[in-house]
């Protein structure tokens, strides 16, 4: 495979504690280290330290919410760190979900397609040194400029699950990425996304103990997939019926009951899981079957996870 990536950090390890396992990345079979952004670290300052940490891997973030940064703030932030990186970041952007942009930011999380690409237009513009004057649909622009643009382009990639971003994505900017989908599920997602780079965030729970995984991932599943975006992505690609019992459970207050009714087909369809080898087996299928970029989230399963990360590599 050209590509096999590493979400980082991990779950509960601090963010210095990470530099010895980055700098052992590429040399294991790594050659991509990609953020998120929920309620733990940022997804920005992690790369830039794991950029002075190695200097092989590609750093990504997935994703940077288009609407808790400015427009030009994004752009400074990207623009950093490509700098820092000589080069080798990629802005992944999406618009994130109602709870992170409104409820903890104070943001309206209005009309989240147009405020994505008039994002991704503008970012286009401004990172390649352009001074942008524009009145986009979602939000105007006037004389940004920056000081001192990227000496190496910076691809942007828009997180993406159904058609019309997902033909945004290919059409418009350097890629998709997507979550929370099954091996199986890639060709459709590939199909509406036609060109450019895919990359899927792929959660890995390196353990035999089946139930233990599947009660995990239950649990996420869940908190998850409940979201109305993640609920009509799982309705577009056919899981609809199978998940309606979760959602009756979830709509009627009983949250902590609802993942009991996940199917354990569509658990082991989500979340990879048995020995290290057969995880490692199982992303190489999302490959297989379309993505250019599995890029693996480690689940606690109570194991030292820099050493199941090490474990996991293509190499190993």
């Amino acid at each position: 495979m050209a590509r096999w990536g590493i979400t980082l950090p991990l779950t509960g390890v601090p963010v210095l504690d990470h530099r010895a396992l980055v700098a052992e990345l590429a040399d294991l079979g790594y050659t991509d280290v990609w953020s998120a952004e929920t309620a733990g670290t940022d997804a920005f300052t992690p790369l830039a330290l794991a950029a002075q940490w190695s200097d092989r891997v590609r750093l990504g973030t997935a994703i940077a919410p288009v609407y808790t940064r400015g427009p030009a703030t994004l752009a400074m932030t990207a623009a950093t760190l490509a700098e820092v990186s000589g080069g080798r970041f990629v802005l992944g952007i999406g618009s994130s979900s109602p709870a992170i942009v409104e409820r903890w930011n104070g943001v309206p999380f209005h009309e989240p397609f147009k405020r994505t690409r008039d994002t991704l237009r503008f970012l286009k513009a401004a990172l390649a040194g352009e001074k942008v004057s524009e009145e986009y649909e979602t939000f105007t622009v006037r004389g940004f400029k920056l000081e001192r643009a990227p000496a190496h382009r910076v691809p942007i990639m828009l997180a993406a699950l159904r058609p019309g971003m997902l033909r945004l994505a290919g059409r418009e900017a350097d890629g998709a990425i997507t979550n929370w989908l099954g091996a199986d599920d890639v060709p459709k997602v590939r199909a509406e996304m036609g060109g450019g780079e895919l990359a899927a965030r792929i959660f890995v729970c390196p353990t035999e103990d089946a139930d233990a995984a599947r009660a995990l991932g239950r649990m996420l599943i869940s908190t998850y997939l409940t979201v109305p975006a993640y609920a009509a992505f799982h309705d577009w690609l056919g899981r609809g019926e199978a998940l309606r019992p979760m959602h009756e459970a979830w709509a009627a207050g009983d949250r902590r009951g609802a993942g009991a009714h996940v199917p354990d087909e569509v658990v082991d369809a989500l979340i990879v899981h048995g020995s290290v080898d057969e995880c490692r087996a199982h992303v190489a299928k999302y490959a297989a079957n379309g993505v250019d970029t599995p890029v693996m989230a480690v689940l606690p399963t109570g194991a030292d996870q820099l050493d199941l990360v090490r474990a996991l590599a293509p190499g190993a």
